[in-house]
């Protein structure tokens, strides 16, 4: 596990901006992630590329409901610190966000759970 870096010393600087017109939610993912395709497998498994429902409410876990949005992240250990870097999780641009701020401290682990949905995927870019 990485070492803590106090949530107060982290720039507010995010590598990938969300693109100006993405038409789906698929779209937004791939292009937010394209440096980490990883993360895009992560929300293919997790939310079906789902930030909100047909009925325009935010997209919840289906056995955790404090897992939210697209990148499911989990509202219950990560929404105060979200909140601390200004990031709203129930948006598509916050999510994944916070999705990458977590994935740069953390790597795959908070995505675990669904980790044998994209493993394989894992294993395939790392052949690449």
């Amino acid at each position: 596990m990485a070492s803590a870096v106090p949530v107060s010393a982290v720039p507010l600087v995010f590598a990938a901006p969300l693109p100006e017109k993405a038409p789906t939610v698929k779209e937004a993912v791939e292009e937010y992630f394209s440096d980490i395709p990883i993360l895009v497998s992560v929300a293919r498994c997790e939310s079906r590329f789902r930030h909100f429902n047909d009925d325009g409410t935010l997209h919840r876990g289906e056995v955790n409901e404090f897992d939210v949005g697209v990148m499911q992240v989990n509202e219950h250990y990560h929404l105060e610190s979200a909140q601390k870097l200004k990031l709203n999780l129930h948006t598509l641009e916050g999510n994944l966000a916070y999705a990458r701020y977590l994935y740069e401290r953390e790597g795959t682990q908070p995505w675990s759970s669904s980790k044998k949905c994209w493993k394989g995927d894992a294993e395939k870019l790392a052949q690449n």
